[in-house]
């Protein structure tokens, strides 16, 4: 009865003083039939404060001060049931009142025997009462498993819990020695713990693992911490091991569920790839959540179109993405990938697209209706011996894209509450990376589709320069860019060849590079020098930034770059300009590849800087190459000067087709998916011979206008065009006309035989003619407007010494 006492030695016989055979710390009383004291215990003076001497023969009930009528209920019920337990008012010497729990006995069959009174402390009874009631709840009650092993290890005590934990009955494992009850191969090691564990006295836990039957090793297994501890008596004797179990596997398999989430989180989503998105959705469902996923979505996500909220129709029409098994055949699979899967408005697939909720079907009944009608499906599913089955939208954004379906052949547990959580928290997040890469995947196309209806089709074909090109888009991680590039005819043969750059990557970019595009076509056929064509171009792009920055919803252009190059096939030169572009190359066909010296200049759109224009001759056979700077930089170290060395090595050898020599520059410098947009232009120019151009120097006299009549019918019968004699002789006649009446300075003629018959009559003025249509009685101004009849084009360039007029007409 009394609690253990651990601060005394052992008193002699080997019981200690709070043995529970020694019953000193209660009161033991002994009184006869009349209620006189027979025997005061030590424990009596202990707990009432009254010696032996001054108890003894003396009526109990007096000496404690009980009251009356407690006094008489005790009496009563001690004599009409022979025995009496209850609860007290007694007093202590020093007159303190005091509540004990006393139990009262005879000692003999009759009235006049003795009586044995046992009383404690109430609040110290009531201590050992909820003892003894917590040592019995947890051992029937809690699910704590509870075993008690004797000092030779075998199995005296296993609690309900234990059995129902480790699916043994108790009556298996009591009196049996513990490496018994474990594997073979675990037996030493758990017998050495718990020899331990008594010999030390000091406690452990280990966390074990158990697999589930019937599952392979690749399933999360039971796991369960174990508390092994010595037991001990009063006396400090051995008396065994004590060990409680208890299972933590939802505590493990929560911590599964978080490690799955966050790996989750950096594998799903990855790219803006929607195939890649959902196969990494599957690969990280598989193995650790279910055997099988596969993954279907709407017909409209895959497009890049706008799906549904819901799904309306008759039934769900679905496209398999992506599927994942445990084995390589997929046996449990019933269509390929890329396939249109129908279901019935009855499948768990259907209801959850139609409902964006998931379908959680614990068991799988293979007869129901769904499947009773798609009897191959339903054969497959039963030979594979799917048992459990899970369907989960894809939703994001409140639409619903498709659905994910799991199943479970292998894992003998079924898909619960848990699982349902953790598979629509991934499919959630997987939900939005799809719809990301929807989006990004039709804006994309949106962008590229501009971009390559604002890039050239069909580059002209002029006789001055062979051409051959390539644009190459950036993956599609940056998206389309801005790189652009162009070939322009001008006047007189001439030969306009750009390449542009706008920095960044998407729809403003792109409609940015049509702009300035756009611009340098207009410019172009103003016949402008190159420096003043890029200083125009500058202007544009700097009202173009400050038009789109007052717009905070649009982004301003952050950066541009250009290079502009004339080609004359007659002077045999070039003159280039470059804003903030990589240099041309040359490849001369008897010297090494050339990067032609040409002034840097400020990029487009900073202003107030000026632009270089620097004339280069261009030999025969030499080839022109214009780029972006995503061909030099492309590496993966993006080192500048190896970009250089590897595009001289490229153009190497400028006697091979052009098309030969685009293809060197790609494989050469590009990778597979280059990071940037690229595009470049190969020229190879042609200059035109002396015998098609004619040249005469006329003096500032109205008899020149017949000289020129007469020179020009000359040259045409020198080159057998007579029948353009009469248009010809009109057209020269007018423009000359001008140049002696309103302009100054010399006058020249020149006519050249190209795919057209040209005609430039040049002079010293700058002042620009115009055309106009004369009245009835004017005897002036209708040179220009004839010459505009009987031309195909006609226009006015500037140069340095003035201005040159000139006219095209058709050969037959």
């Amino acid at each position: 009865m009394g609690s253990p006492k651990t601060d005394k030695p052992p008193a002699p016989g080997g019981e200690t003083e709070g043995s529970r055979f020694d019953i000193t710390d209660a009161a033991v009383v002994v009184v006869d039939s009349y209620g006189l004291v027979q025997h005061w215990s030590g424990g009596a003076e202990a707990l009432f404060g009254y010696a032996m001497t001054d108890a003894v023969a003396h009526p109990v009930t007096e000496i404690l001060a009980i009251p009356w009528d407690e006094r008489w209920e005790m009496a009563e019920r001690s004599l009409a049931g022979r025995g009496w337990t209850g609860t007290l008012t007694a007093h202590r010497r020093d007159g303190r009142p005091l509540q004990i729990r006393a139990q009262a006995c005879p000692l003999g069959p009759d009235r006049q025997a003795s009586w044995l009174i046992v009383a404690a402390d109430l609040a110290t009874t009531q201590a050992r009462e909820r003892e003894h009631a917590i040592l019995r709840g947890l051992f029937t009650q809690s699910p704590f498993g509870l075993a008690v092993v004797d000092p030779q290890l075998r199995f005296v005590m296993i609690n309900p819990a234990l059995e129902r934990m480790e699916g043994v009955p108790a009556r298996l494992r009591l009196g049996r020695a513990l490496s018994d009850t474990v594997p073979e191969e675990a037996g030493p090691m758990t017998e050495a713990r718990a020899r331990e564990v008594m010999e030390t006295g000091e406690p452990q836990v280990v966390v074990s693992h158990a697999d589930p039957p019937g599952a392979s090793s690749s399933y999360p297994p039971h796991v369960r911490s174990r508390s092994s501890f010595r037991l001990q008596d009063p006396a400090g004797h051995t008396l065994g091991m004590g060990q409680a179990v208890l299972d933590v596997t939802g505590y493990y398999r929560a911590r599964r569920h978080l490690a799955l989430i966050n790996e989750a989180g950096v594998r799903i989503g990855s790219t803006l790839d929607l195939d890649r998105t959902v196969q990494e959705l599957a690969e990280v469902l598989v193995p650790q959540v279910a055997d099988f996923v596969a993954v279907d979505l709407s017909a409209a996500v895959i497009h890049g179109h706008e799906p549904d909220p819901v799904l309306i129709a008759g039934s769900a029409e679905l496209i398999r993405r992506a599927q994942q098994s445990i084995r390589d055949d997929l046996p449990e699979s019933v269509a390929p990938l890329g396939a249109r899967v129908t279901y019935s408005e009855t499948s768990p697939q259907h209801r959850c697209v139609a409902t964006g909720r998931p379908v959680l079907d614990p068991v799988v009944d293979l007869s129901t209706p769904w499947l009773s009608q798609d009897a191959a499906r339903s054969a497959k599913l039963r030979e594979v011996g799917i048992h459990s089955h899970l369907v989960v939208p894809l939703r994001a954004r409140g639409i619903t894209m498709g659905a994910t379906t799991l199943v479970r052949w292998k894992n003998p547990e079924a898909f619960d509450a848990d699982d349902l959580l953790l598979v629509e928290e991934l499919a959630a997040r997987a939900a939005v990376c799809i719809d990301n890469a929807r989006r990004f995947a039709r804006e994309h196309r949106a962008a590229l589709s501009l971009q390559r209806n604002l890039l050239p089709k069909d580059l002209p074909t002029p006789t001055a320069v062979d051409v051959a090109y390539r644009y190459l888009p950036a993956d599609t991680h940056a998206g389309v860019g801005g790189d652009w590039f162009d070939v322009l005819p001008l006047s007189g043969t001439r030969i306009g060849l750009v390449v542009g750059d706008v920095v960044g990557h998407g729809m403003n970019a792109a409609a940015t590079m049509g702009r300035l595009r756009t611009a340098v076509q207009t410019l172009a056929d103003l016949d402008l020098p190159p420096d003043e064509l890029l200083a125009h171009l500058d202007d544009l792009v700097a009202h173009l930034d400050e038009a789109e920055s007052a717009d905070r919803h649009v982004p301003g252009v952050i950066g541009a770059t250009c290079l502009y190059c004339v080609y004359d096939p007659i002077s045999r030169t070039a003159d280039v300009a470059r804003a903030g572009h990589p240099p041309p190359a040359i490849a001369h066909p008897d010297k090494a590849v050339e990067f032609l010296d040409i002034p840097a200049g400020p990029p487009l759109g900073l202003g107030g800087l000026p632009f270089e224009c620097t004339q280069v001759p261009i030999p025969d056979g030499s080839v022109l190459a214009f780029y972006t700077d995503g061909l030099i930089t492309a590496s993966s170290d993006r080192d500048i000067d190896l970009g250089f060395t590897r595009l001289a090595f490229a153009l190497a050898y400028p006697d091979r087709p052009l098309e030969e020599i685009c293809d060197d520059m790609e494989h050469l410098l590009l990778p597979d998916r280059p990071r940037d947009d690229v595009a470049f232009l190969v020229a190879r120019p042609r200059s035109l011979s002396e015998e098609n151009v004619a040249t005469w120097r006329l003096p500032r006299e109205l008899t020149a206008v017949g000289q020129a009549r007469s020179l020009t019918t000359e040259q045409l019968d020198a080159w057998d065009l007579e029948d353009l004699a009469f248009t010809a002789e009109l057209i020269v006649s007018e423009l000359v006309t001008n140049a002696i009446r309103h302009a100054s300075g010399p006058v020249s003629l020149r006519l050249i035989r190209d795919v057209n018959l040209i005609f430039e009559v040049s002079d010293g003025s700058h002042t620009s003619p115009h055309l106009r249509r004369a009245h009835t009685n004017d005897e002036g101004g209708r040179g220009l407007f004839l010459v505009a009849q009987f031309a195909q084009r006609w226009g006015t360039r500037y140069t340095t010494d003035g201005k040159t007029i000139w006219a095209e007409q058709l050969l037959p």
